[in-house]
């Protein structure tokens, strides 16, 4: 039956093709599908999981009860995001009645890794009518790494480093869901908008407007470049005289693009700060990246003379280490960067699509920081290396499809892989130990169940306490409160709380510094009058009260009454 249903969509990648995405799959889906299950310690987290997992968890149980409240922050709506992902998220909550923390962790991540790995081979096949190109452009798409393995195991005897120069690697695309669907609907309208460009198709144009125009709700980052890729390309193909159908399809996907992000948009005017050279200054001189401090205080110090003899090449220097040391073996991508540049007559509107995407990809993090939490930027850059791997996987292609000897193909193919797996073999050494980084104990586990059941109201939760947290840093796995401030209390009742995750709060904009004074002011009035009057004013009707951190709460007050208790937690009530 789904061979009927789906065969006909996924027609033309062959077996090498299929074993390829398997294995891809099987790689992306080991960052996942450890956390969110029980073991014997709680409910484990490994990797960015443990905050950012369980941030996508509140914002899904929000939207699956048909409300755009931001959970984290009672009393407030959702702005500043992109909430597509999480909306399916809700969705498919409500249709299958499965856990949103079961979906997230264990069903969609295998699922999305097929779908972004079949639909890059379909839309390199279309385009490039090559399988070999098809082949190792998506090997690249899911095993792309850089340069770091090869520092870190110089320095270490490891093979770590997958963002010793900022940027994400290939392996820890499902570890950022959005970033992974983004990948999808790009292939697909990339596809479909080869089909309605050469066929004169409309329903494909149509089809491939929306699927971009949709692209700022799913990922922000994904939907900026490829507005502007595909505004460049349609202006290259009208100067080619080759019709306005490209152009026309810009202002449809940017008309999409407003309506769908407008009405959760506010106050952007800040989001953005212009920070020039950030991260080649923090690649240099930050000791969890390329950790080269003499040469960073030194690039700095030329700027701040205004020594430009010395400055302007250190600066590009560390440019030069930044590109082509996130670029990895995916560096034969130039070798058609460079046949284009000479003769660009011959360049197509997708050529000039993809190169724009890894253009606006490199400099607008080269240039902009995010207000909050700066190093956000470079998720643009996820997508230049993304579309430089598929360009590597054809200039690749292209040579091999040259090269006669099958010796010689064995022995170039062979190479390559053994030079870009290590980054994947390093990050996935994270993923598999029995023992995470994070977890909610199972003490926690039945407390956050039991206020899963109760009626409706606001939560009050402990303030993160970044002392507390460092202190318990050696003793893995840490209680997710002792872990990063996070959204687990929200994302595991369902419930709004009055404040947690100052991470995304930040981002997002909100002020919650006002919020945290208020909770610390409740926390340590010794006036009952005091503390039912802030209880009363903002709402609140439970207290979710860690007891290692403030012990348990005097019996004789007449503010809050214990409604359950373990070993780690008490649960109170507003009277």
């Amino acid at each position: 039956m789904l061979k009927k249903v789906f065969g006909p969509f996924f027609q033309g990648i062959n077996r090498y093709g299929w074993a390829l995405i398997g294995l891809g799959t099987i790689a992306w889906s080991a960052t996942m599908v450890k956390s969110g299950l029980v073991y014997s310690f709680g409910m484990g987290f490994w990797g960015p999981n443990g905050h950012d997992g369980v941030w996508h968890i509140s914002l899904a149980q929000g939207l699956a009860h048909g409300s755009l409240k931001m959970l984290i922050f009672s009393g407030e709506k959702i702005k500043n995001y992109h909430i597509g992902y999480d909306l399916i998220l809700a969705a498919l909550h409500k249709l299958t009645l499965l856990p949103i923390h079961t979906l997230y962790f264990q069903i969609l991540p295998p699922i999305l890794a097929i779908l972004a790995g079949s639909l890059c081979y379909l839309f390199i096949l279309r385009w490039t009518r090559s399988t070999k190109s098809a082949f190792w452009a998506t090997f690249f798409v899911y095993f792309g790494g850089n340069w770091g393995w090869v520092i870190s195991y110089l320095r270490n005897h490891d093979l770590a480093g997958e963002s010793m120069f900022w940027s994400q690697q290939s392996i820890s695309t499902l570890l950022n869901p959005p970033f992974a669907l983004s990948l999808f609907l790009i292939f697909l309208g990339l596809r479909f908008l080869l089909s309605g460009i050469e066929n004169e198709n409309k329903k494909s144009l149509v089809i491939s407007t929306l699927l971009f125009g949709i692209l700022v709700q799913i990922k922000v980052y994904a939907g900026v470049l490829c507005l502007g890729a595909l505004f460049i390309s349609g202006i290259w193909r009208m100067l080619q005289k080759k019709g306005t159908s490209a152009i026309k399809m810009f202002t449809g996907v940017i008309s999409v693009s407003v309506l769908v992000l407008a009405p959760l948009t506010t106050n952007t005017n800040n989001i953005l700060v212009f920070k020039p050279f950030w991260y080649l200054e923090t690649m240099m001189t930050f000791s969890d990246r390329l950790n080269w401090p003499r040469f960073g205080e030194a690039m700095i110090n030329y700027q701040l003379a205004g020594n430009w003899i010395k400055g302007i090449p250190a600066y590009l220097i560390a440019l030069f280490i930044f590109w082509f040391g996130n670029l990895g073996t995916r560096v034969f991508k130039e070798v058609l960067f460079i046949r284009h540049i000479k003769n660009p007559s011959k360049m197509d509107f997708i050529t000039v699509f993809i190169f724009s995407v890894i253009g606006g990809g490199l400099v607008l993090p080269l240039l902009f920081i995010q207000n909050g939490t700066a190093w956000n930027t470079i998720q643009f850059m996820y997508y230049s290396l993304m579309f430089s791997g598929i360009l590597a996987g054809i200039s690749l292609g292209n040579f091999l499809e040259k090269t006669k000897s099958g010796v010689s193909r064995f022995l170039v193919g062979g190479v390559v892989f053994i030079l870009t797996i290590p980054t994947t073999i390093g990050t996935l050494r994270h993923y598999l130990p029995s023992r995470p980084p994070a977890k909610i104990s199972l003490e926690e586990l039945q407390a956050l169940k039991f206020l899963a059941k109760e009626a409706d109201g606001v939560i009050l939760t402990l303030p993160f306490d970044r002392i507390a947290a460092d202190a318990a840093a050696g003793n893995p796995p840490r209680p997710l409160y002792l872990y990063e401030s996070t959204a687990y209390v929200s994302a595991f009742t369902a419930k709004p709380v009055f404040m947690e995750d100052e991470v995304n709060l930040e981002i997002t904009g909100f002020d919650w510094r006002g919020r945290k004074e208020k909770i610390l002011d409740f926390i340590s009035t010794p006036s009952q009058e005091k503390a039912k009057a802030f209880l009363k004013k903002e709402g609140i009707t439970y207290v979710y009260w860690i007891k290692e951190g403030r012990g348990r709460i005097d019996q004789k007050q007449d503010v809050l009454q214990s409604i359950y208790e373990n070993s780690e937690v008490q649960i109170l009530k507003t009277k």
